[in-house]
């Protein structure tokens, strides 16, 4: 029972293909008591995904581009926080699919506010319940190269990285460790939403060592939820990859 007694904020929660669904339902068999986040139109298909979970979680209103329901997180949730699953990127239409040099500042606007900013955000909103420390696990993907259409969601990806080296600097003090988690490509709502996202799955599945199921989110909700228990006391600032090793060989 890695997570036993602690208290975990998910965000990110659609379907039961969401990576963030698969965390929040490990925590809960790990221990955990679970925390969920959503706000308006897809407040509804959170909520329907909810009941698959082992335990019916309290699901709270949060938009992270929303000061005000930043501002009201800690009162909502309550009590305390031992952990924190960020697991939050939007870009509009322009920015991905091969329109990099075209897309307009308001829309890469957006995508740096929700895919990266937003990372510093919940954890400075998630901080008055974390009186005790604890971790901030992010979703993420490897953005130390270019890829083929994901244009300016990539550029987020690497802001998002630095922020969460930022966060750890500022919030290892505090006892809160910020780690990310760099999965390959999993078959979600947000991954269908990018145009060319099929040219991932097939060289992801022939260029891994250990191969890689684009079905499949375990293994990247495994790595998140060790992270966000004990065993990982003195790590922070880290990019853990679960590829299958894409990561490390050439072409």
């Amino acid at each position: 029972m890695l997570l036993d007694g602690k208290r975990i904020l998910v965000t990110g929660v659609l379907n039961d293909a969401s990576i963030a669904f698969s965390v929040a339902r490990r925590a809960q068999e790990e221990g955990a008591e679970v925390v969920l986040t959503s706000f308006g139109r897809v407040m509804s298909l959170t909520q329907r995904t909810a009941k698959r979970l082992p335990t019916m979680p309290e699901i709270v209103e949060l938009d992270v581009s929303s000061p005000e329901d930043l501002d009201a997180l800690a009162g909502r949730v309550g009590g305390h926080l031992d952990g924190v699953m960020h697991a939050i990127a939007f870009a509009p239409e322009s920015c991905l699919g091969g329109g990099f040099l075209e897309a307009p500042w308001e829309d890469v606007a957006v995508a740096l506010q929700v895919s990266a900013y937003s990372l510093k955000a919940l954890a400075v909103a998630a901080l008055p319940l974390m009186s005790e420390g604890g971790s901030i696990v992010g979703l993420d993907f490897d953005n130390t190269q270019a890829w083929p259409v994901y244009d300016w969601m990539g550029v987020a990806k690497s802001a998002f990285e630095s922020v969460a080296r930022y966060l750890a600097r500022d919030l290892g003090p505090k006892k809160i460790r910020v780690n990310l988690v760099s999965a390959g490509p999993v078959r979600t709502i947000a991954a269908k939403s990018i145009p060319g996202f099929e040219a991932f799955e097939e060289v992801w599945a022939q260029r891994s060592p250990l191969g890689w199921d684009v079905k499949d989110p375990e293994p990247v909700a495994q790595a998140c939820v060790a992270l966000l228990s004990d065993l990982f006391p003195a790590t922070t600032g880290e990019m853990l990859h679960v590829d299958g090793g894409f990561h490390a060989v050439g072409a």
